[in-house]
């Protein structure tokens, strides 16, 4: 179980170093097509758990311990971003997506706060992903819509990879809601 694979990061010391995890592609999301709209994608906010490059798993609803001897490729707020980027990107129907410091003319931004992005173990190992999810027009400051997304995903096998492969299959399909969501309306 999951015992002999959570502990506590930065004891590593001078061990072999950490398995580093990415998530796959961004899904393919279809919606409206928006041409004429420039979009901007904020960086999620998280809890300072969630806000690093380890990767959590909760034995218990009011514990939280890390998965040892793995780790993000990136701190997890940044890999989020950058997923929702390209999935907006891939669906080719906005005029311009973009980060801060892109320089593009925003219509709308896309704000977002990850609640959950964690295996449970205390249920069952499956991997659960939640976050929240506002579509700002950026000309008036106004939100036009707000919105809570979540998926879960069964462990299938064992071992860290295992643990990943969950997470990102629930992430994908949140991606995939909150895109098409969003394009509906922006």
């Amino acid at each position: 179980m999951l015992s002999g694979l959570a502990g506590c990061a930065g004891g590593l010391g001078g061990s072999t170093p950490p398995d580093t995890y990415g998530l796959s592609e961004a899904p393919q999301v279809t919606g409206q097509t928006v041409r004429n709209r420039q979009i901007l994608i904020v960086e999620p906010t998280a809890l300072k758990a969630l806000d690093s490059e380890q990767i959590v798993i909760r034995p218990t609803s009011s514990s939280i311990q890390y998965l040892a001897g793995s780790q993000w490729s990136d701190r997890l707020p940044k890999i989020v971003q950058d997923k929702l980027v390209q999935a907006f990107e891939n669906s080719g129907r906005v005029g311009g997506v973009g980060r801060p410091g892109d320089g593009l003319a925003i219509d709308f931004k896309i704000i977002t706060a990850i609640r959950a992005f964690e295996i449970k173990a205390d249920a069952g190992e499956q991997a659960v992903v939640e976050l929240s999810a506002k579509v700002l027009n950026d000309r008036n400051g106004v939100v036009v819509a707000s919105k809570v997304f979540g998926a879960t995903a069964a462990v299938s096998g064992s071992g860290n990879a295992a643990y990943v492969q969950s997470l990102d299959r629930a992430f994908e399909e949140v991606v995939r809601e909150l895109v098409a969501w969003s394009l509906a309306r922006i």
